[in-house]
């Protein structure tokens, strides 16, 4: 049957709205969601989410009042019941079609799901017309196109096919998802024939959580955030976590010097720590990192800020234990929701899902200092050196844009003598301390000293730092020993001064 309509002159469209994929981070992405009326195509192995991510775009269309079609070569209404009742959702307001059903694919008709013919199309796209002119849906996801390809027998009809079905939708005020299989070779005519095209990705890890994430390759005529973003499929659909982009969040604030809670260190440090910097504390296993970072946020939250400990390397309860030992107990705080102890599992988290973390406590609880120990433990959950410098370096900026206080904890390899890191961040970070131990009259000891620091005129001279009631005890310069930083020193002057208590006179 000819359809006179696409011979005749079309009235101009009113410019396309946006609307939304109902995957809020998706929508991020493509800085305000889909262009209306347009057909795209979500491409990815199996496992990566399509179906879901489908669902998930009718859905949202159904809580704003439009029709939604699912035409399903793949799969059952049954099954894509299950999918939903999975998830919590309700098909309610969707119309499922399944092709899979339609005689016209029965195998003996020898029938692809277009007739050859360029004039008239297969019963199963007469099907499909029918039920779309019957319901009129505003959305449309089409499941999926590697069974239509393999109905098709030859890559001629197969195109004739996609061509065909974007000319039927372009009459249509529908806005269409195409889910196809990602094969190893991209389908590089279909990129060309969709408006734009979603890709879906799931990696392998040797050991612990697989990790996903989503490309945006292509969409004509509006802004996206390229590369890849992380997400996640979990109960309730896909949770996307748009990459970071520091430059897109600056904001005002006024710097302020706050007390570390140690009157020597904040003289080591020329002051204290300042708003919208970062501190990276680094030194070997046990020489107490994470009870100099516990002394910081513990004098913020005697401030009254509100603070979040990313924690790594040790369980909540070593960790509350080994503080109130020390005079410093945290429960309270967190017990009153002013302090937020996050405890994470590195071989269960996706990069992009930390650095959402860190801005959901800073845009949505309002957090002004962060600790995060270690980076050791972090590292793992990256693919490599070169991305958590990368990722690193935007997060930092974004913190102190944000006037954060930022701590971070990196540990060492080695504990006298030669120490190495398994990666050196200290050019990203604003202030730089530095621990370790040595050896002195026959007994272990330690030494902290500050290496670097943008923002004041911090001291540089080598002191004696002991760990006990209150957190930490810092003692008077170590005059007369040279090496202390090889762990090994040479002692050439008289009797050094002993270390005093925390702020006594020495």
């Amino acid at each position: 049957m000819n359809d006179n309509r696409t011979a005749q002159p079309r009235e101009r469209r009113k410019p396309t709205s946006r609307i939304s994929t109902g995957v809020a981070g998706l929508d991020d992405i493509l800085c305000g969601g889909l262009t209306a009326q347009r057909v795209y195509l979500v491409e990815g192995s199996p496992g990566t989410g399509k179906t879901t991510l489908g669902l998930q775009f009718l859905l949202d269309g159904v809580t704003q009042g439009e029709t939604g079609l699912y035409i399903t070569l793949s799969e059952t209404a049954d099954e894509l019941d299950a999918v939903a009742e999975s998830h919590g959702w309700s098909m309610d307001g969707i119309a499922v079609f399944e092709l899979a059903n339609d005689t016209s694919l029965d195998p003996d008709a020898q029938q692809s799901v277009f007739h050859p013919s360029e004039v008239e199309l297969g019963e199963t796209t007469k099907s499909v017309m029918e039920r779309v002119n019957t319901l009129k849906p505003l959305r449309v996801v089409f499941d999926s196109l590697s069974e239509m390809r393999l109905l098709a027998q030859n890559p001629l009809r197969y195109r004739r096919q996609i061509l065909a079905l974007k000319q039927f939708f372009s009459l249509r005020d529908c806005t269409v998802l195409l889910l196809d299989d990602k094969s190893n070779t991209p389908d590089q005519q279909l990129h060309s024939i969709a408006h734009g095209v979603i890709s879906l990705e799931q990696i392998a890890q040797e050991f612990g959580k697989e990790r996903r994430r989503v490309n945006v390759i292509k969409m004509r005529g509006t802004k996206f955030r390229g590369g890849y973003h992380d997400y996640i499929l979990e109960t309730g659909g896909l949770k996307i976590f748009p990459r970071l982009i520091a430059a897109e969040h600056n904001r005002d604030f006024s710097a302020q010097v706050s007390s570390t809670g140690s009157t020597a260190f904040d003289a080591l440090l020329g002051g204290g720590l300042a708003s919208g910097t970062n501190t990276l504390i680094v030194g070997p296993s046990g020489i107490g990192k994470t009870t100099v970072s516990v002394r910081c946020l513990l004098s913020a939250l005697e401030r009254g800020e509100k603070a979040s400990f990313y924690l790594f390397d040790e369980g909540l309860a070593t960790f509350f234990a080994r503080s109130a030992s020390l005079q410093m107990d945290l429960r309270p705080y967190a017990d009153s929701g002013q302090l937020a102890i996050h405890h994470i599992d590195p071989a269960e988290l996706a990069p992009g899902e930390f650095a959402q973390m860190l801005r959901d406590a800073v845009e949505q609880s309002d957090v002004k200092f962060i600790v995060i120990d270690s980076l050791n433990a972090y590292l793992q959950a990256m693919p490599g050196e070169h991305f958590l410098t990368l990722q690193m370096h935007e997060l930092l900026s974004y913190l102190n844009q944000q006037g954060v206080t930022t701590v971070l904890v990196l540990g060492q390899h080695g504990l006298i003598g030669e120490v190495r890191t398994d990666v050196d961040l200290s050019y990203l970070s604003d202030t730089t301390v530095l621990l370790r131990f040595f050896e002195s009259n026959g007994k272990l000891r330690r030494a902290i000293t500050v290496i670097k620091s943008r923002t004041s005129n911090h001291a540089l001279t080598i002191h004696e730092l002991k760990l006990g009631s209150g957190g930490i005890a810092i003692g008077g310069a170590l005059e007369g020993f040279e090496g202390i930083l090889t762990g090994l020193p040479t002692y050439r002057g008289a009797t050094p001064m002993m270390l005093a208590g925390p702020d006594e006179p020495r």
